[in-house]
């Protein structure tokens, strides 16, 4: 009767374990899942965390999504851009000007952005880095990231659980 108490204490102990080892890696997952990061040209990474994109200024765009309108609150790409390092404005010459970044999904979706669409210097509308839609949170579906580029005639581009900004020199 004992070895069976033993036994059960020990089955207990290995189950808490097992839960706080699988509590752990979702935890770490989701904190992998709240943050973006950008790599340069050169191949440097920054990681920019939730924390510090929702205390960046944020503005908000309202637009249709799929034929019903929606308010998406967000960064503008350029100042991420700026957050790694990357400039943009009178930079933005000669060679700088085939420059692509390059847009990837927790999914493996992704898309292309021309740098000049990001750059107040040379276009009239801002491309955000959406953190919230119509006032809330972004589900796990849509978020926690999603790009949202107004004027776009389709939102083939408007990329959801948005990982990394990856800026690239097309040759």
């Amino acid at each position: 009767m004992c070895l069976v108490l033993r036994e059960s204490k020990m089955t207990r102990r290995r189950y808490s374990s097992l839960y706080v080892a699988i509590w752990f890696f979702f935890f770490l997952e989701g904190l992998s899942a709240q943050t973006l990061q950008i790599i340069n040209a050169e191949g440097h990474s920054t990681n920019i965390s939730a924390a510090q994109i929702a205390n960046s200024p944020h503005i908000t765009v309202e637009v249709r999504d799929h034929d019903v309108p929606a308010r998406f609150d967000g960064v503008p790409i350029s100042a991420l851009l700026a957050m790694a390092g990357i400039q943009l404005g009178d930079t933005m010459r000669g060679p700088r000007m085939t420059e692509v970044i390059l847009v990837e999904a927790a999914d493996g979706y992704r898309v292309v952005f021309a740098v000049t669409e990001f750059d107040p210097a040379f276009a009239t509308r801002e491309i955000i880095l959406a953190d919230k839609r119509d006032g809330k949170t972004m589900d796990a579906k849509e978020g926690p990231f999603r790009i949202v580029a107004a004027g776009d005639k389709r939102p083939a581009r408007w990329i959801r659980q948005v990982t990394t900004l990856r800026l690239i020199a097309v040759k």
